[in-house]
């Protein structure tokens, strides 16, 4: 995003109850800070933040519409920043196997073997947010090490130029010393 810039995204529900998972990370520029708002399709403000580096959510889409997620860099007069952000409709609905109208009931192994889907499922997107969430901290370590680096180099050859400039006067003044004047006594 370029400095003062706003910026809305959107995503639209069919039905009500349906979650909606918000995450967001600024990876470069500035203060890595950025500012947000989620609104219903009502325009009633359900997230607010001013000045966050990263944000994960989940909520429930009460309304049938479009929800927008609106990004801010009106703080920043100069800085761009990067941001990475996933808007996604999470589906909880388990299929029932079973037909009520037939009587029949789903096999024990099935039964089970869904289990473990719909828990492998929901580890993978933890799995998921978790790398998401060191990319970001890898993306601001690496940032703050670039900055030290060019820190330690600057105070380094400001370091070097004041001991040089001391060796010269330190010649300067042993050599007066030492100079003797031609002529008088």
């Amino acid at each position: 995003m370029a400095a003062n810039e706003n910026a809305c995204f959107y995503t639209s529900t069919d039905t009500p109850g349906k979650k909606i998972g918000f995450y967001f990370a600024v990876q470069s520029g500035g203060s890595f800070d950025i500012d947000y708002t989620v609104t219903d399709p009502r325009q009633k403000v359900i997230l607010d933040g001013k000045g966050e580096r990263q944000g994960d959510y989940v909520f429930t889409a009460n309304h049938v519409g479009e929800y927008s997620f609106c990004f801010s860099n009106d703080m920043s007069t100069f800085a761009e920043k990067l941001v990475d952000f996933e808007i996604t409709l999470e589906h909880e609905v388990r299929p029932n196997f079973a037909k009520a109208s037939e009587g029949l009931q789903p096999p024990e192994t099935l039964s089970a073997m869904e289990e473990s889907l719909f828990r492998l499922s929901g580890s993978l997107t933890n799995i998921a947010r978790t790398q998401k969430y060191f990319r970001t901290r890898e993306n601001r370590n690496s940032s703050t090490v670039i900055s030290t680096e060019q820190r330690i180099f600057w105070f380094a050859s400001l370091e070097s130029a004041a001991i040089i400039a001391m060796a010269a006067l330190q010649v300067f003044v042993v050599r007066n010393f030492f100079n003797v004047k031609k002529g008088g006594v």
